[in-house]
């Protein structure tokens, strides 16, 4: 990773790691020196194993984001002394299961910053997301997930406002590349790994889309606990736009028999490049291409081959994501 950090020897707790962003901060972390403590409802290394050859060493804790008390013990137990917050329930669950969504979302992030209070942890960043601008710019697009996460950034606020508690709240777009395998928006990675076990797969949108490469997100996570920070920090991570069809010419450029197409409406956010503020707050290069990210998308899946069975992974992924 080409930013600073002083996180060697360090504990460093992720939640909701089992998740595709989470692995990559695992991954990340271990290879800076720190101690990943994984903090997740449910054990499920699948996303670890499928990137990292290491996987099964990592120090993996189960429990409830919204269970304050455990909470608290484990980063007690652990000595943790920065926490990069990634649990949440996306569009569709919260949609399901409003209440259960918001003890997830809201009472599960504003646990997370009073532990930070109460343990003086003074290294925090967070998962918000390009639904929470939505919901004072596109009523169309709004949603619950979207309206807990502008509750979890006013919270935050109000965390530095009050007792000091310093954050950094990345708002991430579409993110691909190796462990993205659920929901809609997954579709371009789905084709990547059908195209890699030789499978055939449509993505079930056209147009342009902002989007940004697992590892590279990851990174901005984790560099914003590399070091000290003073304020509540909200920044956009919008990568690299291309249009679906661009991303499944980058495709067929490496796999030329690779049967993937697509169709149906675009995506309805707006698909807009990096301003380069968090780069810049952080110190970090731009996102890699669009280009880039296929070729080492495929790269890991080829790397991965030792360890798992890319065949079955890409037709499990392809039956849940149709």
């Amino acid at each position: 990773m080409n930013f600073k950090s002083d996180l060697a020897g360090r504990s460093v707790l992720i939640t909701g790691a089992g998740g595709c962003i989470g692995a990559w901060a695992v991954k990340i972390l271990a290879e800076l020196g720190a101690t990943p403590v994984v903090y997740d409802l449910v054990y499920n290394r699948d996303r670890m194993n499928l990137i990292m050859e290491d996987a099964e060493s990592i120090d993996w804790t189960t429990g409830d984001i919204a269970d304050f008390d455990r909470l608290i013990t484990v980063i007690r137990a652990h000595e943790i002394s920065a926490i990069i917050h990634l649990a949440a329930l996306q569009v569709p669950f919260c949609k399901a299961d409003p209440v259960g969504s918001a003890k997830v979302n809201v009472i599960g992030s504003a646990s997370i910053l009073e532990a930070a209070r109460q343990c003086g942890i003074d290294r925090l960043s967070y998962a918000s997301s390009i639904a929470a601008p939505a919901m004072g710019e596109n009523d169309a697009l709004a949603t619950l997930y979207g309206a807990h996460k502008v509750c979890g950034e006013q919270m935050a606020a109000v965390y530095w406002q009050d007792w000091q508690v310093p954050s950094v709240g990345i708002r991430p777009a579409i993110v691909y590349g190796p462990g993205r395998d659920r929901g809609m928006s997954a579709a371009p990675t789905v084709a990547m790994l059908a195209a890699f076990a030789g499978e055939r797969y449509r993505v079930p949108f056209t147009g342009p889309v902002s989007f940004i490469y697992a590892e590279d997100i990851a990174a901005r996570f984790v560099a914003a606990v590399s070091k000290p920070i003073n304020g509540a920090f909200v920044f956009d991570a919008n990568g690299t736009p291309e249009t679906v069809d661009d991303v499944l010419g980058f495709i067929q450029c490496e796999i030329p028999e690779a049967g993937v197409g697509c169709d149906g409406d675009p995506l309805p956010f707006p698909a807009e490049g990096d301003s380069g503020a968090l780069e810049e707050f952080l110190g970090l290069d731009p996102c890699r291409s669009m280009q880039t990210g296929v070729k080492a998308t495929l790269e890991v899946f080829k790397n991965a081959k030792s360890r798992i069975d890319i065949a079955e992974l890409a037709r499990d992924t392809i039956r849940r994501n149709s």
